[in-house]
């Protein structure tokens, strides 16, 4: 396969009005984008995955490209992903292409990964750190791992970084709404303690509020938390 017929292949579904409103979600004009749908996306990166080698070593030029060749590696296993993943988050520059680059494996495999996410997090860069976040919120929301993420909550993240600081107000809800007692005091012993800085506390406050999963009662209780 040729790098100009998969672009081919790609532009021809195209679709001008969606490239305009993804491009505004995407919220950085220096992304190119071509305007296909994810599903599309999905399933070209299914069609492809047995050539993922050869869709990595494609320019990046566009978003699509880019996400094509995350959503393939995905499709892989892990020995497979071990041995391009560092490859595969330097390629990530934004939210979107991030949050859904979610691979599968991982489940089954979530201590040998572990070390992975402790790399990315211990970069100064926004979207290893987001990645590192997103994959703790997709894959590792247990009590098994409970407290490796409270302790990563509050050493090891930048959340001066805005995509971080919603990750980490993402997965802290996401600790509220499934801990919700162990997690209340965790954020109780932050208000005086400040293990993290306050938009992300209120956030993740905030979001643990629109989710259908508490009650109004610990809701109201959460609201009274914010700092």
């Amino acid at each position: 396969m040729r790098y100009q017929e998969f672009l081919e292949e790609l532009k021809s579904f195209s679709d001008e009005q969606y490239k305009a409103f993804h491009k505004k979600l995407l919220k950085n004009d220096n992304i190119n984008v071509l305007g296909v749908r994810v599903p599309i996306l999905r399933k070209l990166a299914k069609k492809y995955k047995t050539v993922a080698p050869t869709l990595l070593t494609f320019p990046d030029d566009y978003y699509e490209v880019t996400f094509i060749k995350l959503q393939a590696v995905a499709l892989l296993s892990f020995n497979f992903l071990k041995n391009y993943i560092d490859n595969c988050v330097s390629l990530i520059d934004n939210w979107a292409t991030c949050d859904c680059f979610a691979p599968k494996c991982i489940k089954k495999n979530k201590d040998e990964f572990l070390p992975y996410i402790y790399s990315y997090l211990n970069q100064n860069k926004e979207f290893y750190q987001r990645f590192a976040l997103t994959t703790l919120l997709h894959f590792y929301v247990e009590e098994k791992y409970y407290q490796n993420i409270l302790n990563i909550l509050q050493e090891d993240i930048n959340t001066e970084f805005y995509y971080v600081h919603m990750a980490a107000a993402w997965l802290l809800a996401e600790l509220i709404i499934k801990f919700y007692d162990d997690t209340v005091e965790f954020i109780k012993a932050n208000i005086s303690g400040n293990f993290f800085d306050k938009k992300t506390h209120n956030k993740a406050i905030q979001k643990a509020c629109e989710s259908y999963r508490l009650s109004d009662e610990q809701k109201n209780y959460l609201k009274g938390l914010k700092r």
